[in-house]
């Protein structure tokens, strides 16, 4: 199954056409003029996404005994196997980081 490949003219054909679909079903567009911008000039230090200052921060209620038991699980999975090292296989290099030899390490 070969893929179809969209251009920019086929990505624009398809905008249009959403476009003017959208205007005959009575759709609106409002014009904006070009360096216009939503944020108040009065005011450019407020950051529009956070939450007014008029709606108080929710206060934290302290979960000692959560926070610890996390901690306790992390712990436990953190732990190796019991089981026995086993010895494995490792290549000794020269000066130039072509292997010589390998030798077994415990």
């Amino acid at each position: 199954m070969k893929l179809r490949v969209t251009s920019k003219k086929d990505i624009r054909e398809d905008l249009d056409a959403e476009v003017n679909a959208f205007l005959r079903h009575g759709g609106n567009i409002n014009e904006v003029e070009r360096g216009k911008s939503g944020l108040d000039h009065a005011k450019p230090w407020i950051n529009p996404f956070k939450s007014s200052d008029s709606e108080k921060a929710q206060s934290r209620t302290p979960v000692p005994e959560v926070v610890a038991a996390i901690d306790q699980r992390k712990k436990t999975k953190n732990k190796k196997s019991t089981r026995s090292k086993r010895a494995e296989k490792r290549w000794i290099y020269d000066d130039f980081g072509e292997p010589i030899r390998w030798e077994w390490v415990e």
